[in-house]
């Protein structure tokens, strides 16, 4: 049993019902998915700053550590040359203490070893007294020597020299650190950034996949609503070939009515009664007259 136009009317309406609560559930999806991208798109731009950021540390960090690698080479060349020149002065002042028979280093270590008896053991006033008049004869005798020492034009001028590279280097020693600690905070802000991209890429992986997931969702609720639209058409179809069935019933139910009517008033005519007006008009509609 076919459905009346009512409940055709009915069904379509529905359909209509739940085609604009898909509409508005879809367009709600495209909206979210939109917010989305664009927070997505945002944090990009955030990840691309970082990685320049990150390029930009790391060749900071490496022209700094190159630079630390060539100032070593440079103290160390330094570091030698202190070396040799600290051998040569110990050559120089042993030739020229070997002639007077007086071991400067000797004197030098029996004087810390008085000193440290002085203050370190208990002794008489006669005693400390005999102590300190050996401490100030050692020292007289060390002054004497390195007076000596110092008198000589080679080994001043070793000495001179000997300043000369021990500053160099302390300097040179200086700039390797001072480097090296610019190439490590540039490495831990390196290091830093990448920690922050790490975070940002997940973020960007995670929002990136609720994008995915919405559209997937957004794409079924279209599927499901041009559904509920293609129904609508085929029943606004079905109600309008129902609709027009049921006018040509009517029209024919009308035509057989008013036939009928007009064939009994030609009959009344034949039978020579008195037609009116109307009648005449219903005669000439069926054409009977």
């Amino acid at each position: 049993m076919s459905e009346s136009i009512e409940d055709l009317v009915k069904t379509k309406d529905e359909n209509q019902k739940r085609a604009n609560e898909l509409k508005e559930k879809r367009n709600q999806l495209h909206l979210k998915s939109k917010k989305f991208a664009d927070e997505r798109d945002s944090l990009n731009s955030t990840v691309r700053d970082a990685r320049n950021k990150i390029s930009e540390h790391k060749k900071k960090r490496d022209e700094l550590n190159e630079r630390v690698r060539h100032a070593k080479e440079q103290r160390n060349k330094l570091n030698k040359s202190y070396s040799d020149i600290k051998k040569q002065i110990e050559k120089l002042q042993k030739e020229r203490l070997s002639s007077s028979g007086i071991n400067l280093n000797e004197l030098k270590k029996q004087l810390r070893t008085l000193e440290n008896e002085q203050m370190t053991q208990p002794m008489s006033p006669q005693k400390e007294k005999k102590v300190i008049e050996i401490i100030s004869e050692v020292h007289t005798k060390i002054k004497e020597q390195e007076d000596k020492l110092n008198k000589d034009p080679k080994l001043k001028n070793a000495i001179q020299e000997e300043k000369i590279i021990k500053q160099k280097a302390e300097k040179q020693h200086d700039l390797v650190e001072k480097l090296a600690t610019r190439a490590q905070e540039e490495h831990e802000c390196m290091i830093e950034l990448i920690k922050q991209l790490d975070n940002l890429v997940k973020k960007v992986n995670a929002i990136q996949e609720t994008i995915v997931m919405t559209k997937i969702e957004a794409d079924t609720v279209h599927k499901e609503f041009i559904e509920c639209v293609d129904k609508i058409h085929d029943l606004e179809r079905t109600i309008s070939s129902s609709q027009e069935k049921k006018r040509r019933t009517k029209k024919a139910a009308e035509i057989t009515v008013a036939q009928k009517e007009a064939d009994d008033i030609f009959e009344r005519f034949k039978r020579g009664e008195k037609l009116s007006t109307e009648d005449l008009m219903a005669l000439q509609k069926a054409g009977l007259i």
